[in-house]
């Protein structure tokens, strides 16, 4: 969502100027004492304006990774989605779009996919870009920290010639959502800054770093909105130095982070984007080791009526997180809003709760990290709701280490805890046995396999999220955003997406590049049709 805010000195500075303004730099042919607008120059204009490169810069962190597949820094990773490509590409509506891949199958049980690479893809410097960096390219992510998590459900990736086939081990209908991993070369899957294939190659100098437009870049896109022949890299070493660069230098445009403790504020005439981070902030129960919550399966069910997301979203969080009640974004295809209505904030439903259930001897313990500030805040603020509902909670503060040691141990009744979940929403981690997630009873046999109906299915989403929300043993309290801030008039197309700042496409969808299945009448694949 895009959202135009401007300093009030500035609108008063220019108030009195609005009424001139729908008639400044149109061109006209004077006719007597009136002004005739001559459209057909007025088009010409406008297209010699769209022609000329603009001017401005980006900041970066030059003491940080500028490795697509290791960097974890969102303002470096602002810059890769000019420099790298990945197979497909996701929008902000979470849709797989085709961009070095030429075209894909799938089983008819979601479980092995073939995608083929596009044959006249090039790295910048003129290179064929091939399989083998694909394959290299995704061993690398499999052990990063930052695309590790994609691979839970991937048993396999193998490939020759021009394709690449990944063998999964549940049925997944969705897994090109998760292939947008950036490729680089696969002799530089270690280098600080490897080569890519996008319109953009980033160049090091002894006194600095930029873009370079590509000009023979091996393909071209309806839809990308810069056109700058060369972006200067400004180096910068915190948040408030980047903020400073983009009100009173060149920086033209800003990635920040308003749900984190860094951000700085800002103060100046722009035009700024709401882009999805896929960060979710959700309520864990300890259903194995909490003396009160083992026994008390309705008030666990219903901890999510007690909890008013909204305020938490709009007073902690600068308006820059979306309120959840269920364990997705609100802008995947897998939200139904219906049914996220049915466990908003209603106070007495949790009162009706605890009333009825056995009273806790002791206020029960909600665990926080500490070292991040709005978390604890919006934990406090939780411990202030639930004890206004008659269940009397504190707060546990600890810093990051020790937060992670307590959760461990199983030293705590609930925890607020944060997480980035994948573009295709899966909640497997929580639920199967030993997964990342599936702390002190969080996994659930019955939990897990709606997670794998879900990814076989989308449609069970529905089921899936109704299950976890009833269930409650975690409750989804708010999605997370970063705020792109742009000099006004910039880069005014801009639909910036999740890990994708500067979004665009070659001009297909995924249903183009999908190769159908023919079947024979016992239902055997007799071949693919291209």
């Amino acid at each position: 969502m895009k959202r135009i805010l401007t300093l009030l000195l500035c609108l008063a500075m220019t108030a009195g100027l609005f009424a001139g303004c729908a008639a400044e730099n149109r061109p006209y042919i004077p006719s007597g004492d009136a002004l005739v607008y001559d459209d057909t120059d007025l088009n010409q204009l406008n297209q010699d304006e769209e022609k000329e490169p603009q001017e401005f810069s980006l900041a970066y962190y030059s003491d940080r990774s500028l490795n697509p597949i290791t960097s974890t820094d969102y303002t470096n990773r602002t810059i890769f989605s000019l420099v790298y490509q990945g197979l497909f590409s996701v929008n902000s509506d979470y849709e797989a779009v085709p961009i070095l891949c030429d075209r894909y199958e799938v089983s008819s049980n979601y479980k092995i996919y073939t995608v083929y690479l596009r044959e006249d893809a090039r790295f910048s410097d003129g290179s064929v870009l091939t399989v083998d960096d694909v394959l290299a390219s995704y061993e690398a992510a499999r052990n990063s920290k930052y695309f590790g998590g994609r691979f839970t459900h991937i048993a396999d990736i193998s490939g020759s010639g021009t394709a690449i086939v990944f063998t999964l081990s549940v049925e997944m209908e969705n897994l090109l959502l998760l292939l947008d991993i950036p490729i680089v070369k696969s002799t530089e899957v270690e280098a600080e800054s490897p080569l890519g294939s996008g319109p953009y190659m980033l160049e090091k100098t002894m006194t600095g770093a930029h873009l370079r437009k590509n000009a023979d870049w091996w393909c071209s896109s309806p839809d990308l909105v810069v056109r700058a022949e060369a972006i200067p890299l400004i180096s910068c070493d915190s948040p408030t130095a980047i903020r400073d660069q983009f009100e009173f230098e060149d920086v033209g445009l800003v990635c920040a982070d308003p749900c984190s403790d860094s951000y700085a504020d800002f103060r100046c005439d722009y035009e700024v984007w709401d882009c999805e981070s896929g960060v979710f902030l959700f309520l864990a129960v300890n259903v194995k080791y909490s003396e009160y919550f083992e026994d008390n399966a309705r008030v666990i069910s219903n901890l999510t009526y007690g909890i008013d997301r909204e305020t938490l979203a709009e007073d902690n969080y600068r308006g820059f997180a979306q309120a959840v009640t269920l364990a997705a974004s609100p802008s995947s295809p897998y939200y139904s809003m219906g049914l996220a209505s049915k466990y908003d904030y209603d106070p007495v439903q949790l009162v009706n709760a605890v009333n009825n259930a056995k009273k806790p001897e002791e206020p029960l313990n909600l665990l926080v990290n500490r070292d991040d500030s709005l978390r604890l805040r919006t934990a406090r603020d939780i411990a202030q709701m639930l004890t206004d509902c008659g269940l009397e909670t504190v707060t546990v503060e600890k810093n990051s280490s020790d937060f992670q040691k307590w959760i461990l141990a199983g030293n705590y009744d609930m925890y607020l805890g944060q997480t980035r979940l994948s573009a295709n929403m899966d909640l497997s981690p929580f639920f199967k046995p030993w997964g990342d997630m599936s702390y002190n009873g969080i996994s659930d046999e019955s939990l897990y396999s709606l997670c794998k109906d879900a990814l076989e299915n989308s449609g069970n989403y529905y089921t899936l999220h109704q299950a976890v929300a009833n269930d409650g043993r975690i409750t989804p309290i708010l999605f997370c955003n970063y705020a792109v801030y742009a000099e006004r008039g910039l880069l005014t197309d801009l639909q910036p997406s999740r890990d994708n700042v500067f979004y665009y496409t070659l001009g297909r969808s995924e249903a183009d590049a999908l190769i159908p299945i023919d079947y024979d009448s016992t239902g055997d694949v007799v071949t693919g049709v291209g």
